[in-house]
């Protein structure tokens, strides 16, 4: 689990295609790669994936033809920045909220707007995640955890302050980049559960409009 505060900003060092998915080598600024351990979870551009091995200021990462075809993931390259953030440790702060980095589908950025200082990126995303959208509620853009400022069918807009900017890869969208989209997990559990309340006898997974 995951609370959407990015830690380090990564380069891809290496991109190698497998028969099933991607070999991904990141470099690492401020996260000490020694430190990580093989087999933990780093959340990479809001993705969670597996550290399978540890190098000089570096990590490597597989990720499936499934997380592929569910993320924006496959569109990186050799020099392509993310977005990195460890797992949380019992007794962390919670400064954004729960991000799974399970993502639910890819968003599309349509604007970005200056705001005094900050920036007003707008995101179009697949209908089906619109139902979960809303006003001052939370959403993980990319692995970044974000209040949306406004929604509107299925485009939401969000605030981007200066300190984000740098820190994270917002500095490198524009419009047309395709954005990893993670919606409140509360509001999906709040679903399921009115879902079935309504429907005791109906198991099946929820992907119909209440």
């Amino acid at each position: 689990m995951f609370s959407g505060i990015v830690e380090d900003m990564g380069t891809v060092r290496a991109f190698e295609k497998k028969d099933k998915g991607i070999l991904l080598r990141i470099e690492v600024q401020k996260i000490d790669a020694g430190k990580l351990i093989l087999g933990e979870s780093v959340a990479v551009n809001g993705v969670c994936l597996t550290v399978v091995s540890v190098g000089d200021g570096s990590f490597s990462i597989d990720a499936s033809s499934e997380t592929l075809s569910r993320t924006n993931l496959s569109g990186l390259r050799v020099g392509s920045k993310v977005n990195l953030e460890r797992s949380l440790r019992v007794g962390d702060r919670m400064g954004g909220h729960i991000v799974m980095g399970h993502v639910d589908g890819v968003g599309v950025v349509q604007s970005i707007a200056p705001a005094g200082e900050s920036r007003v990126f707008s995101f179009s995303i697949p209908p089906q995640l619109a139902k979960y959208m809303v006003e001052k509620g939370s959403v993980a853009v990319d692995g970044v955890s974000l209040t949306l400022n406004s929604v509107k069918g299925a485009e939401f807009s969000v605030n981007i302050i200066p300190y984000t900017l740098r820190e994270t890869t917002f500095s490198e969208f524009r419009r047309g980049r395709e954005v990893n989209i993670e919606c409140d997990v509360i509001g999906k559990y709040v679903e399921k559960m009115l879902f079935s309340a309504n429907n005791p006898d109906d198991s099946s997974p929820v992907v119909r409009k209440l």
